[in-house]
């Protein structure tokens, strides 16, 4: 589904939404255009669909201080997975992207365990490594999408930080393969996630980051 499509629906659907998600669903289409305009550019082509999948999620931080952005996408990833009544994020998962899940859940350099190790701090990064590949294949086995959802993205967050914080060069050769199926799966799973929300309009997104002052 490209950002044209959503687009289109984001419109006919702009009467029976209110302002501040009309907002925040434009500000995530927006993003996702930028990554299809940046589809030959790796680096850029994930940062773009980052951002639109953060337009989705994020918060004013005065009115959700208390929760970590790290919980506060937990609990927009619940919330998507309880609202896809048609199970369309559990399919892509199954059907199109078991293998590059596998694989890059299988890979260690996107398990934030393992870089604190690196850093000097004591733990037993491949155990908890281990079981939460265990995991992610038991709940792809049991339809558990919500477990399989979180553990997918929290891997790509790693990814993201790499990214945004310097820790990567532009153009690298090195570490591309991750970084290509983190596009291939959140390129697929945006539009669905961005899909869901719009037919959702009363549902409690909360208020929007930075809102327009005119």
């Amino acid at each position: 589904m490209k950002h044209s499509t959503l687009q289109k629906k984001l419109k006919q659907l702009q009467s029976e939404i209110p302002e501040i998600h009309s907002i925040r669903i434009h500000r995530a289409i927006s993003w996702l255009k930028a990554a299809e305009e940046n589809e030959n550019i790796l680096d850029l082509h994930f940062i773009c669909l980052w951002i639109s999948c953060n337009s989705l999620y994020a918060m004013d931080e005065a009115q959700h201080e208390s929760l970590k952005e790290r919980e506060r996408f937990a609990d927009f990833v619940d919330r998507l997975v309880k609202l896809d009544a048609e199970n369309r994020l559990y399919n892509a998962l199954w059907n199109k992207f078991s293998q590059p899940i596998r694989l890059l859940i299988d890979n260690q350099y996107v398990y934030e365990p393992y870089w604190n190790f690196t850093r000097g701090e004591k733990n037993d990064w491949e155990k908890g490594f281990n079981k939460q590949k265990l995991d992610a294949n038991k709940a792809l086995g049991e339809n558990n999408v919500g477990v399989l959802f979180r553990i997918i993205l929290d891997r790509l967050y790693v990814l993201r930080n790499q990214l945004i914080h310097g820790g990567s060069t532009y153009k690298s050769k090195i570490n591309r393969s991750q970084l290509r199926d983190g596009i291939n799966i959140l390129s697929f799973l945006l539009p669905i996630m961005i899909d869901i929300m719009l037919e959702n309009p009363k549902e409690e997104w909360g208020k929007i980051f930075y809102p327009p002052v005119l």
